[in-house]
């Protein structure tokens, strides 16, 4: 039966649209070849809409947001804007999206491509098959705590100030996201925080500790401080297979997993709230406004994040699988943009990868 969906798709800046530009192609296959129809609308957000509306995401433009069943983002930032006031910044732009729509559960992967294995730093016996999935709480700890800022203490000292603080609610929903997509995996989480040296630490061990034994006790659980498992990312990251942790150590913990792939270049990200909510979609890396407009982007973790959409948000496992199979494909032929290039692979632009993959698929 033909069902029909809306995109709110915000190329964002730098390489942004570039990569979205790619996405669009495959909407367009999607609504040619299948039954699923992908009605697309655009916004500006970042710096953009910094430009544009003095603000770096219009209360117009959140509100088409909340009114689509998906939303893909390119990226934000830039030095354009590296004297813009701190609340007007491109990166509160996504923070507001993310609050404002509850956006609580950012999903990482960080997957291994056998075609790929040879970037990354570390030995391929040590990272051959890795699947891991990060979860990590992203509306609530100390990005968004109160009270935060930087107050003058006189006689030239000055106090910058900010609160990590979290609630049984906001743990426990988070716990039962990762314990859910564990029971779908290898059927193990890893739970980190500092329960040693901090109480919000303390409570997210016990809260998950009780959360796992009322209602998910079939699936493994093990407790690690962060820092461990920092190091256990670098020594031995085949043992984990979802981990969940607050939004300081998932931002730092998720950067760590990301570069066992060997690029960011190549790992999408999702972000889901409660249901009903659109889910929000955006590739790892960042705006890279060095190579903007040159054709050198990567757009593939743009593209797998789409693929994500597609599973998550618009219940297609079938189209995400056929995208994600394509990109091992062209990878597997030797296709690489210029951050993959590897010796005897043929490299090519950001629109010349995009049509390899509707050529695979």
């Amino acid at each position: 039966m033909a069902v029909e969906k809306t995109l709110m798709i915000l190329p964002g800046d730098g390489i942004g649209p570039e990569a979205m530009a790619e996405v669009k192609k495959l909407i367009g296959w999607i609504n040619e070849n299948t039954d699923l129809t992908i009605n697309t609308e655009e916004g500006l957000i970042g710096g953009a809409s910094y430009d544009e509306f003095g603000n770096p995401f219009d209360d117009s433009t959140l509100e088409r947001a909340r009114a689509a069943d998906a939303i893909m983002l390119g990226a934000v930032g830039g030095p354009k804007w590296d004297g813009v006031e701190y609340n007007l910044r491109p990166e509160a732009g996504l923070l507001k999206l993310r609050k404002e729509l509850d956006l609580f559960a950012n999903l990482r992967p960080a997957l291994v491509f056998d075609a790929l294995i040879d970037a990354s730093t570390l030995k391929p016996d040590i990272i051959r098959g890795l699947d891991i999935l990060i979860v990590r709480e992203l509306v609530g700890g100390v990005y968004f705590g109160e009270p935060r800022g930087i107050e003058d203490l006189g006689n030239g000292e000055r106090r910058g100030v900010n609160t990590q603080v979290y609630t049984t609610s906001e743990i426990q929903r988070i716990g039962r996201v990762a314990f859910d997509l564990a029971r779908k995996r290898a059927g193990k989480v890893t739970s980190c925080e500092k329960a040693n040296v901090m109480e919000s630490g303390k409570l997210w061990r016990e809260e998950i500790t009780t959360l796992h034994a009322a209602e998910f006790s079939d699936v493994n659980l093990e407790h690690m401080y962060a820092d461990n498992c920092a190091m256990q990312l670098v020594r031995a990251p085949k043992q984990f297979d979802v981990i969940i942790t607050d939004n300081l150590f998932g931002d730092l913990l998720s950067d760590a997993a990301a570069m066992l792939t060997g690029s960011l270049g190549m790992l999408p990200s999702a972000s889901l709230g409660a249901p009903y909510t659109p889910g929000l979609y955006e590739p790892v890396h960042g705006s890279a406004p060095d190579i903007a407009g040159q054709g050198k982007a990567n757009p593939l973790a743009t593209i797998l994040s789409f693929a994500m959409c597609l599973r998550y948000s618009f219940d297609r496992a079938n189209l995400a699988t056929r995208i994600e199979n394509a990109v091992q494909a062209v990878l597997n032929d030797g296709t690489r943009t210029a951050d993959i290039m590897a010796d005897n692979c043929h490299e090519v632009s950001t629109s010349g990868m995009g049509d390899a993959l509707l050529a695979a698929l």
